[in-house]
């Protein structure tokens, strides 16, 4: 008897992301990222995850819903799907994700593939409540919790190891969301609504988002203080999201966005939560670097929550010109796990990844191993 496969698919999952929305929850959002000249990118990124289970599709029964939740991508990655349920075309919503994992539950499936982010897992949370397992293909702009694959290809090959029957560990992960009202207006309001079962592969699965420390001002000081001395003034500062990179505006007088990515030259705020359109007409024809720092507890530079840094944007800085801030206690949290990178292009991945160094202090230095995707 063949294995029973789902799948689902949130179609506008991180459609917010690259034009700086930072989510994509409800019809509001979505319609104006569509206006802002949003592109959908989760079809890509399930077929990349499909495309690693392939070999296996004569001994599985991949169970979907119809047309962009999942229908689509399967038969595109070679599959042919069994189709249940029925949507609207163009206008799904979180109820037709928790219809779909429903109806998935009953029809036996033994692990759900899903597309999305934090609140797609909270869809699919409340519709199973454990009682499956789940694996998570990363495709929104909040990626907190830790039901995620760390890109496409992990997922695909995740699922497979389940599927094969090979012993991967069964994990319960936490289901992490924020308020993506307080996000927009810079406040990072998160909550934990439970748990699900994922298998568990270290090298493959991600870790929930942690905090920062408190104690870690000093550091946190350091690092600004040696970025702000080594600034020239010809070229354009991207500076990322986060606590460990506000200190840096700080330390040039200047106002920073906790969550948005802003940009700054010659000790002046050239823009402020500026979106991928923005930082790509800040930084034709000039010379420019990136700032980025680490997720706690991920280990994530790029891909989680700074999307608005997107491939086209890192191309013409050059992965030359990045350069990476954490405190000693955010890279010691990571317990030797490595940094990385999903940003949505596997080529770019490959050009990250290598032993790159990460400024932990005034004039300190450590070389840490940034991944590739696998």
């Amino acid at each position: 008897m063949k294995r029973r496969l789902g799948l689902i698919v949130n179609p506008i999952a991180g459609i917010g992301g690259r034009v700086g929305l930072k989510g994509s929850d409800g019809r509001e959002t979505q319609a104006r990222a569509l206006e802002m000249g949003a592109v959908k990118l989760a079809p890509g990124r399930v077929v990349e995850a499909l495309r690693r289970i392939l070999p296996l599709r004569e001994e599985i029964e991949l169970i979907t819903y119809p047309g962009e939740m999942g229908e689509d991508e399967a038969l595109e990655s070679g599959f042919q799907p069994t189709v249940i349920g029925s949507i609207s075309e163009g206008a799904t919503t979180p109820e037709d994700t928790r219809t779909a994992a429903r109806e998935m539950l009953e029809m036996g499936v033994e692990l759900i593939l899903f597309a999305g982010g934090d609140g797609t897992a909270r869809d699919i949370y409340e519709a199973v409540d454990g009682e499956v397992p789940v694996i998570g293909i990363p495709a929104g702009v909040k990626i907190h919790s830790g039901v995620y694959a760390i890109n496409p290809s992990s997922a695909g090959d995740v699922a497979s190891m389940f599927l094969r029957g090979e012993r991967v560990e069964i994990r319960e992960s936490e289901v992490m969301d924020i308020d993506e009202e307080a996000f927009r207006e810079d406040r990072l309001s998160a909550r934990l609504y439970g748990y699900l079962r994922v298998p568990y592969e270290e090298a493959l699965v991600q870790s929930s988002k942690e905090g920062s420390v408190a104690q870690e001002e000093v550091s946190l000081e350091a690092i600004a203080a040696d970025v702000i001395e080594n600034m020239r003034d010809d070229t354009v500062y991207i500076i990322g999201p986060g606590s460990t990179t506000r200190p840096i505006a700080e330390g040039l007088g200047l106002g920073k966005t906790l969550l948005g990515v802003d940009v700054v030259q010659r000790g002046e705020l050239l823009a402020s939560d500026a979106n991928e359109a923005r930082l790509l007409e800040l930084t034709e024809g000039r010379m420019a670097k990136i700032v980025v720092t680490v997720i706690g507890g991920q280990g994530f530079i790029f891909g989680r929550g700074n999307q608005q840094i997107s491939p086209r944007v890192i191309r013409r800085v050059g992965v030359e010109n990045i350069e990476i801030v954490a405190t000693p206690g955010k890279l010691a949290a990571l317990r030797g796990r490595p940094l990385l990178v999903d940003t949505g292009e596997p080529d770019l991945d490959e050009e990250l990844s290598g032993y790159r160094k990460v400024v932990t202090g005034y004039r300190r230095r450590t070389v840490y191993r940034v991944r590739s995707r696998s």
